[in-house]
């Protein structure tokens, strides 16, 4: 078995995930399966420098708020502020506080300088405004959007000015009230004021693409592609609300699908710009549906990579990360009849499986599944193994 295991391994680099696709895919979505671990970051930005420089991408997501993240691709793209703000304010989810992400930024402005524009890299991130104890108030994106209207469009083709929207939104204290996470009644989500905020922002949005041809021309691409970013993130935002709102069992089930919807929404707008490299839990990334327990039950939803790759195919591609060992979280070496106990069988500390290949050697041994003893990282599914197009396996993962 180890034999025919080692048959599928091979380095991590840029040229060996090409070999394993059938052709150079437009989203590249590198998963992880735990957040924060520096090694599985770093190996992410040494991937990324060599599809920039090999293979031509341009466009690096991560999984932190879309809107913040405009802070941090004004700065790569353009030298606007300085990276200390930046890592500061450009990041969701204190992923700015970590060393492989500073460095990432300041890498991409260092390639940017002197570059044209069209050669320049771009960051982005894909994730709404979201946290896991609630969701961000709409009025940023939703009077960004305004504000661009207002300032290219007559207007009397506006459905309101921009002072219906502020009574309208309130205070955004009641958007971001932690309560409503657990207490349906406590979410603004549903009263008469959400639910006319949402088609105002139906209609803002729809006049955004129907000026299409004005807006580009009297703008910019850049500035229209930017409102449209502003345009799904305010409907995202007030439907997510809303099933916050929802006292019914399948509230978890909407939530968590709302968000992964709105990454994907975000991903097939970057596909339009060119080849990108994504990166994200592996979960919010395979094609298979995702699945999780909340409150002991079980919940399901289609993941934002199963929503891309639907609509992309093989331009869509998935590498699945795994992690032998993460010992100062109690993860110990993986039990050798699990999928990560026979990759840590193999002498290397990193690479690259052909997870097709690998599904060939496994299918008469059925391996076990992997249970983790801390929460915070989830083991491979042996049943999604053939689903993916590669796995990224990491022996040790080390405190830093």
């Amino acid at each position: 078995m180890i034999a025919a295991i080692t048959g599928t391994a091979h380095a991590v680099d840029a040229a060996g995930v090409m070999r394993l696709l059938p052709a150079r895919p437009r989203l590249l979505a590198l998963g992880e399966p735990t957040h924060g671990e520096e090694v599985l970051l770093g190996l992410r930005n040494e991937l990324f420098r060599q599809l920039v420089e090999e293979e031509g991408y341009r466009t690096i997501a991560i999984e932190s708020d879309c809107v913040m993240g405009l802070v941090v691709d004004d700065y790569v793209a353009s030298g606007t502020g300085t990276l200390d703000e930046v890592m500061a304010r450009g990041f969701s989810h204190e992923w700015g506080a970590f060393p492989a992400n500073r460095e990432l930024v300041r890498w991409m402005r260092a390639y940017n300088d002197g570059r044209p524009a069209a050669d320049r890299l771009r960051f982005a991130g894909f994730d709404g405004p979201l946290e896991i104890t609630g969701a961000a108030s709409p009025r940023q994106a939703l009077t960004a959007l305004h504000g661009y209207l207002t300032a290219w469009v007559d207007a009397d083709l506006l459905p309101c000015p921009a002072e219906t929207l502020d009574r309208l939104l309130g205070s955004d204290d009641r958007w971001t009230n932690p309560a409503a996470m657990t207490d349906p009644s406590r979410s603004v989500g549903r009263t008469p004021e959400a639910r006319q905020l949402r088609l105002l922002a139906d209609d803002l949005v729809e006049l955004l693409y129907e000026q299409t041809p004005h807006l580009v021309a009297a703008s910019s691409r850049e500035g229209w592609d930017r409102a449209r970013l502003y345009g799904r993130t305010a409907t995202g935002l007030l439907r997510y609300h809303f099933w916050m709102a929802d006292p019914s069992p399948s509230r978890m089930a909407r939530l968590l699908g709302v968000r992964d919807s709105m990454m994907a929404a975000n991903l097939l707008a970057l596909a339009e710009r060119g080849p990108a490299l994504v990166n994200a839990h592996n979960g919010h990334l395979q094609r298979d549906r995702s699945a999780m327990r909340m409150g002991g039950l079980p919940v399901e939803w289609w993941s934002a990579g199963a929503i891309v790759g639907t609509h992309l195919g093989e331009e869509y591609a998935f590498l699945a990360s795994a992690i032998g060992t993460i010992r100062h979280r109690g993860v110990d070496t993986p039990p050798p009849d699990t999928v990560e106990g026979l990759l840590y069988a193999l002498p290397e500390e990193r690479y690259l499986v052909d997870a097709r290949r690998l599904a060939a050697a496994l299918a008469e041994t059925t391996p076990a599944a992997r249970v983790s003893p801390w929460f915070g990282y989830s083991p491979l599914d042996p049943g999604q193994v053939a689903g993916t197009d590669g796995i990224v396996f990491v022996k040790d993962a080390r405190e830093s």
